[in-house]
């Protein structure tokens, strides 16, 4: 009997203590809402960025810009409220509003953080939506742009091919990365070995910081400038856009795509490359490796393929004269090289026929959604051949996670590392990306795919950067490190890896900026201990 009533009493104080989450959250969107109307200061109207659960298009809204489709299950923790920003003092209205009612803040640009963290969160939060605000003003005069955050490096590529056929900007080969936080994690492509990240290329910002005020790179003094360009600028403020350095390039440049498998030689084609893809390679030159299992020639069997993919910022001819001096064993000919403009060639890497017209970099979705995983390493040292060869063999047996290695060496290594917050320069040979896409939904499945990863990333340890093992920001990755609540010790423990010691600046820099900490995420910068 007194079981019997104390099961009563605790589902009367169930329903009472979720009636009242529930009211008060409604009542927290409300006042969230109010004040917005409040706070905006603008001819167009914040209603008309403003989407709730209510509203019919919510859904499609929020779903429009996920691109990990691991984060769009019907478990995950929607938004009370998303403001899809026309204008810059929407995003102003934002911020004030979220941390007065005490909202976290989640910024989309274009939706590519690898585990979600633009759009997901496990407390009551608000994501400000940047893809209204993607305007491009080129300035061949100063061979400049400015660019708003929700501009995609596609959108980015195109107009600067309008403007110029000797022009460019070295950021991402995904046209549909956004370039607000593509950006600010440091934005690195295939012409990094010659002019460096998007972060060494970028000479101003507009933002709105903490206190909702528009600040350009003079009126938020140096510290915040640095910390933003590769720092991660989620942590400190909202980018509305950015200032870059248009680059010259050549009027042709020249790519290959050259496939190779374990018995056609890849393994001392892999060693070789090692050897010279960093420091003998010409700056003008990057190759990069793509590995996967694939099935053999015999039925049954497995093997590896390496594609070895190249873009050079010139013409055939001296492309393959320098690939006879620094890498004749790939047997590089005439027959497997392409002329085309540069911006041609971001078309080719992203996987586009030849010939494919360039307003596909207009387009704002992925041409495939996956569920996935990702995660980075650093290479400082040659792996041995018989390290090679395990790696295969653990391929092979793996079967469904794949490899990206990306050279460094050229420019990269000349750079200081305290120049940005992004600090992985000289001494590095080349990136890792682990990457695993899967297409089946579950929870099962999903956890398959990610222990996969996680194991591979295990067996790698022999063979990678050390104390620390370094991250790359733009490969989100919420393996290494989590901030539950907000300290020091915890966000140490992922910054180390991504920052290295620019982390206690950018530590410093958070402290000043935003000393409530408003700015924060599973891996955001923390403030300093008091």
């Amino acid at each position: 009997m007194e079981f019997s009533k104390c099961i009563i009493i605790f589902s009367l104080f169930s329903i009472i203590f979720f009636t009242f989450s529930a009211a008060n959250s409604a009542s927290v969107e409300e006042n969230f809402l109010q004040c917005l109307s409040m706070q905006s200061q603008s001819s167009i109207a914040i209603s008309e960025a403003i989407y709730t659960s209510s509203n019919t298009s919510f859904s499609s809204v929020l779903q429009s810009y996920v691109r990990n489709l691991r984060f769009a299950t019907p478990t995950t923790l929607k938004p009370l409220v998303i403001v899809a920003a026309k204008h810059e003092s929407h995003v102003q209205a934002t911020v004030i509003c979220s941390k007065k009612f005490g909202l976290q803040i989640r910024i989309r640009s274009g939706g590519h953080d690898y585990d979600g963290l633009s759009y997901v969160s496990n407390v009551p939060f608000v994501i400000l939506d940047m893809f209204n605000l993607r305007s491009i003003n080129i300035s061949l005069t100063d061979e400049t742009a400015w660019v708003q955050a929700g501009a995609t490096v596609g959108e980015v590529y195109y107009k600067i091919a309008e403007a110029s056929k000797i022009h460019g900007f070295p950021a991402g080969v995904c046209p549909t990365l956004g370039v607000g936080g593509h950006f600010s994690g440091g934005g690195y492509g295939n012409m990094m070995r010659k002019f460096g990240l998007s972060v060494d290329n970028i000479v101003d910002a507009h933002i709105v910081d903490v206190q909702g005020r528009i600040l350009d790179r003079k009126s938020m003094e140096e510290d915040l400038f640095w910390a933003i360009r590769g720092g991660g600028a989620a942590s400190f403020c909202v980018i509305l856009s950015w200032k870059i350095k248009l680059v010259q390039v050549p009027e042709t440049v020249t790519v290959f795509r050259v496939v190779k498998t374990l018995e056609q030689g890849a393994t001392d084609l892999v060693a070789k490359w090692q050897q010279v893809a960093a420091d003998k390679l010409d700056q003008d030159l990057f190759i990069r490796l793509i590995i996967n299992a694939v099935n053999g020639s015999e039925d049954g069997e497995k093997t590896v393929k390496v594609s070895f993919v190249a873009m050079f910022l010139g013409q055939t001819e001296k492309l393959l004269s320098l690939m006879k001096q620094s890498f004749p064993e790939l047997g590089i000919q005439k027959k497997d090289c392409f002329e085309m403009r540069w911006v041609q060639s971001v078309l080719f890497w992203f996987g586009q026929p030849i010939g494919t017209p360039l307003e596909v970099l207009l387009n704002r979705i992925p041409k495939s959604q996956v569920s996935l995983k990702r995660k980075s390493d650093y290479v400082q040292e040659p792996i041995p051949k018989t390290g090679l060869e395990s790696i295969w063999k653990l391929m092979i047996e793996l079967g469904e996670v794949g490899m990206q290695w990306n050279p460094y060496g050229g420019i990269m290594s000349e750079i200081p590392v305290t120049e940005t917050p992004f600090p992985h320069r000289a001494g590095n040979i080349f990136k890792i990306q682990y990457s695993a896409n899967w297409n089946q939904p579950g929870i099962e499945v999903t956890n398959r795919y990610l222990n996969l990863t996680r194991t591979f990333y295990e067996v790698m340890t022999p063979y990678v950067s050390k104390n620390p093992r370094e991250a790359f920001l733009n490969y989100r990755d919420i393996d290494i490190g989590s901030n539950t609540n907000g300290t020091y010790e915890e966000g140490k423990i992922y910054g180390i890896k991504y920052f290295k010691n620019n982390f206690d600046r950018l530590v410093r820099v958070k402290t000043s900026v935003d000393p409530d900490n408003f700015f924060t995420y599973e891996q955001s910068i923390p403030i300093s201990p008091s």
